[in-house]
């Protein structure tokens, strides 16, 4: 008798499970899916800017809710500083109510850098008279002040407002400050001149409230000088001089840079936009991002997830089928423009005068400083200045005559005018002293590194920049430096937790933009950092050939000769 043969009944495959929704309203609907979409739809966000002057500034800090100091207080540009009993062990094991103090940074906003002796006398007086003479300018073209009051703070809004300032959207899930050339309409190399479209974004759309509630912050950049003075590469949108054969100068848009823990630089759309389309274009790709960015999971709410996702070719397609209702005009490859991008020093204007550009060490000044260079700037005559995302100050029409008496003046006051290579590259974040999100101290640790290369090395014939970030968000652009040091706790061979440094070398974006070379497991103890920075530099003086620069050298060197 034939055995008898069985059939296996094969399990059915399991369904796939849908992907979750990223919370993009055109496709998922506005219901939020964690607490700070939720937060944001419970209450418009700059209603908060009532019960600041109404109740909290009467009542105190104690009277202010967890919702409204965060999120909600950065939309009107103040943050909870960090308390200052609190090391940098405890960064990330605490929470933010435990690690904040009762005081508050205020970011005073300047878009495209635009400032006057009046405007920098007033954040001076107000840094004297209400945060302990701190101020600081920022790589985005800003002034940061600390110990702020919530008291004190309708008084400074007040005084902020009279000139012509505000604090208004400086922080928060909106357009952040619009970076600019520092020397628009000013400079003999300039392309185009790039004011009136930032112009036309602030008064158009800042003030629509059509972009108070994007996925999370937005960060642009404008400008039309040839040098590229704005890191395009690393914002949101950016707009860069393109001059087209037929059309003549224009811009050429690029979308979906950013630093922090998934570094991308910014692709460009491969148009040419002509001057009175940037403000359309700009609006056009914010609501992209209000529309189709990632709401569901912070770490992944920026524009740069949206553009990788659907790569460049849709994110044109979809910006001019869906925002602008018309076709962009295909534009030639903007090339990268290598060398300096900062203005340090004494360039010629278009008119036949004169900007000088100066360096305060890291950014880093003072309410009796912000006055004197008012003071300074009046004698001269001197009505516009600007600020840098190289925390530089620009003094703008000084007649030749003018140029040697003014940076001795701003000389004697602290300001550089003809810093070395090292004090002119440095940049830090704000660092364990005032933030919650810091490992390290950041800051003076930068000032004291200068003082040391320039004692030990003297000065370099080549730009060689130095980031120090306090935690990895790179808020100091520790990825595109030469030198990039992000903080972190060490622990060093007697099993003692320690400050110290994650290195990453030879990033760049001047030059063949890229994020150079990390050193795994490479660390570097706080207290050691001059002697590892003096030895790598004296590598690099020792080894090069002739026209290398930094990154070309660290591209090729040893591991032993990095380390």
């Amino acid at each position: 008798m034939a055995p008898t043969t069985t059939t296996k009944t094969r399990p059915k495959p399991r369904a796939k499970r849908p992907p979750k929704p990223e919370g993009q309203w055109k496709i998922d609907g506005r219901d939020p899916l964690n607490a700070d979409e939720r937060i944001k739809q419970d209450d418009p966000a700059f209603a908060v800017r009532e019960r600041v002057l109404n109740i909290y500034s009467q009542q105190g800090f104690d009277s202010i809710p967890p919702e409204d100091i965060a999120p909600r207080f950065k939309w009107l540009g103040i943050y909870t500083q960090r308390r200052q009993d609190l090391g940098g062990e405890l960064t990330g094991t605490l929470d933010n109510a435990e690690l904040q103090d009762h005081y508050f940074m205020m970011r005073v906003r300047f878009d495209g850098g635009q400032a006057s002796p009046e405007k920098l006398r007033a954040v001076g007086e107000i840094s004297r008279d209400f945060a302990r003479s701190t101020a600081d300018f920022t790589d985005r073209q800003n002034i940061q002040l600390h110990w702020i009051r919530i008291e004190d703070v309708p008084a400074i809004w007040e005084k902020l407002e009279s000139v012509g300032l505000s604090t208004m959207m400086s922080c928060g899930d909106v357009p952040r400050v619009i970076l600019g050339s520092p020397v628009a309409g000013v400079a003999a190399e300039e392309i185009i001149d790039a004011t009136p479209a930032i112009r036309q974004i602030q008064e158009r759309y800042l003030r629509s409230g059509d972009f108070d509630n994007l996925p999370r912050k937005f960060k642009s950049a404008i400008s039309g000088h040839a040098r590229q003075d704005v890191t395009h590469e690393i914002q949101d949108v950016s707009f860069v001089a393109s001059v087209h054969p037929d059309h003549g100068p224009g811009f050429e848009c690029f979308v979906g840079g950013g630093l922090s823990t998934n570094p991308m630089l910014a692709q460009p759309l491969g148009a040419w936009i002509p001057l009175d389309q940037v403000a359309e274009v700009w609006a056009g790709v914010a609501g992209i991002f209000r529309d189709y960015g990632f709401r569901r999971l912070r770490n992944r709410a920026r524009l740069k997830f949206l553009v990788a996702k659907w790569g460049v070719a849709k994110f044109r397609e979809v910006l001019e089928e869906e925002y602008l209702g018309y076709r962009l005009i295909n534009g030639p490859e903007v090339k990268t423009n290598p060398g300096y991008r900062d203005h340090i020093g004494a360039y010629p204007q278009k008119d036949g005068k004169f900007y000088l550009g100066v360096k305060p060490t890291v950014g880093h000044t003072s309410g009796e400083q912000l006055i004197e260079i008012a003071q300074i700037a009046e004698r001269f005559g001197i009505t516009r200045i600007r600020t840098t995302p190289d925390k530089e100050l620009l003094f703008l029409d000084v007649e030749r005559e003018d140029l040697a008496e003014l940076k001795r003046a701003l000389d004697e006051i602290g300001l550089y005018p003809e810093p070395s290579e090292f004090r002119r590259g440095i940049i830090s974040c704000t660092g364990l002293e005032f933030c919650k999100l810091a490992h390290v101290t950041t800051k003076a640790r930068a000032i004291e590194l200068v003082d040391e290369l320039e004692e030990r090395i003297g000065n370099v014939d080549v730009p060689i920049k130095i980031s120090l970030n306090g935690c990895p968000n790179s808020c100091a652009r520790t990825q595109v430096s030469d030198i990039g040091l992000k903080g972190q706790t060490v622990t060093d061979a007697d099993g003692n937790r320690r400050e110290g440094f994650q290195v990453h070398l030879g990033g760049s974006m001047s030059l063949d933009p890229n994020f150079g070379r990390k050193l795994k497991g490479h660390k570097v103890l706080a207290a050691e950092l001059g002697d590892y920075v003096t030895r790598v530099v004296e590598n690099f003086l020792s080894q090069r050939k002739e026209g290398e620069q930094f990154r070309e050298w660290v591209a090729r060197a040893a591991e032993e000769d990095l380390q």
